[in-house]
């Protein structure tokens, strides 16, 4: 099952390096689903081939050359593991996206040992895939965004999302990566109630079960760094959630 939310801001783009649009290849064994992906990666202007088995995608990889795979477990000749250990032999440092129905923490465990970079599990939202795609794609350094795009900004609070410096006021915050992939998605959605529901599903890349007391703690180290002595900028609604606004 895939789903579709509800489109938020508009995306910065991601190209290689020399400019040219990144690459994925899309490993699965359902077409409806390979599908849905391509067309969802060719939205955002990259292009896209597909492997319906694990043979196909190591010769695809050979010769598409891919920025970026997502690569589903279960497939009917080799599994993804295999196909990963193969894919790394043609290209080391590709980030690979893990995609599957499978959601025991032991496979999770086990896609990550094997030197997968990320994991999602059936079902998903196609905003989420590709929101972990881009992530792992700026992590890795295979796609960059133009630098003068880059930059968000709520008042006097600053967020640089090719450096990951972080200003209020022209003063440096230091942010942990989590507290960073907060503030961006706060960020991304000034004057906007979030959930901890909604927060969970973006920032965290797993399921939690339920556990909001996750954002509670995060949301006070936050507060610490960027309201602590001046005027808040992180609100609590109770009831509903947080929102992020510049101050009085």
């Amino acid at each position: 099952m895939v789903t579709n939310e509800q489109a938020g801001p508009a995306r910065l783009e991601l190209r290689r390096p020399d400019g040219q649009p990144v690459r994925v290849l899309v490993v699965d064994d359902e077409p409806t689903l390979t599908d849905l992906l391509s067309m969802a990666l060719r939205y955002e202007g990259w292009q896209v081939r597909t492997a319906g088995n694990g043979m196909t995608a190591v010769g695809t990889a050979r010769q598409f050359r891919p920025d970026a795979v997502i690569l589903d477990v279960m497939l009917p000749d080799l599994d993804g593991f295999a196909v990963l250990r193969r894919l790394r032999e043609v290209s080391p440092t590709v980030p690979v996206l893990f995609l599957t129905a499978r959601d025991a923490v032991e496979e999770r465990v086990a896609g990550l040992t094997v030197g997968g970079d990320d994991y999602v599990t059936k079902p998903f939202s196609l905003e989420e895939v590709i929101a972990r795609l881009r992530a792992l794609l700026r992590r890795s350094g295979f796609a960059v965004a133009a630098r003068e795009e880059a930059m968000l900004a709520v008042g006097d609070l600053t967020l640089d999302e090719d450096s990951h410096e972080v200003r209020r006021d022209g003063q440096l915050i230091t942010l942990t990566a989590t507290e960073f992939e907060l503030l961006r998605y706060l960020m991304r959605n000034p004057r906007r109630v979030l959930s901890k529901a909604q927060i969970l599903d973006r920032v965290w890349n797993y399921d939690f079960g339920g556990q909001a007391n996750v954002v509670e703690l995060y949301i006070s180290y936050l507060r610490k760094k960027i309201d602590a002595g001046r005027q808040p900028m992180i609100h609590t609604l109770r009831g509903a959630g947080y929102v992020l606004k510049p101050a009085d």
